[in-house]
């Protein structure tokens, strides 16, 4: 996880619940260095305080959405600033704190972050996994593909494509292997998760 605040004494304390919660951290007393070594975001989550030396928990947020780095952010607020909060959670924070908050309200906070994190990247990763295989179809493949989910059979496909049915049969056979599906319906599944899966990461 990553922890971005100018407060020594609070940046101190995020980074004792971290090690008390067994998570690998890094800490920043303001933005800058933090944008710098935010190309290769580790897993977990970052607690930004929203008001910064140099940037804005507000930037910070906007530059990393430029950059498609996506991670469940955990603002730090301290008092008349949640109008700012509320504005964070609109761009896609995952919750704002209140200084004043508990110890347990910032793990629970953490832990939970920290999950969200890791089904994102889980279901990146899925995505990614199906992107490869369907980037593996020879452009035939790919037209058996799309008429097999439209729900042809493999005698109308053979007639659209100009084909015999054999050939569709063993064209909609490698499909299947190359995707890895059992069945039809398995297959269907699989791309309707992949665009629901791009979805949620990319929100």
């Amino acid at each position: 996880m990553y922890i971005v605040e100018d407060d020594d004494a609070a940046r101190a304390l995020y980074c004792r619940v971290a090690r008390s919660m067994r998570l690998d951290y890094e800490a920043f007393a303001c933005a800058a260095p933090f944008l710098e070594r935010c190309e290769a975001l580790r897993p977990g989550c970052l607690v930004l305080d929203l008001v910064l030396p140099d940037l804005s928990g507000l930037e910070v947020q906007r530059e990393l959405t430029l950059r498609g780095i996506a991670i469940p952010i955990i603002f730090v607020t301290g008092k008349g600033q949640i109008a700012s909060a509320v504005a964070a959670m609109r761009q896609g924070a995952f919750n704002f704190l209140e200084k004043s908050f508990s110890k347990a309200e910032l793990v629970e906070n953490i832990r939970q972050a920290v999950a969200l994190d890791h089904s994102h990247r889980r279901i990146s990763d899925e995505v990614n996994a199906i992107r490869g295989k369907l980037e593996s179809l020879t452009q035939r493949e790919h037209d058996v593909l799309n008429e097999v989910l439209s729900g042809l059979s493999n005698k109308i496909i053979a007639h659209k494509l100009n084909l015999s049915q054999r050939s569709i049969e063993l064209h909609r056979s490698r499909v299947m292997e190359k995707m890895g599906a059992s069945s039809v319906a398995h297959l269907v599944r699989m791309l309707l998760n992949t665009e629901e899966g791009q979805d949620k990461w990319s929100g």
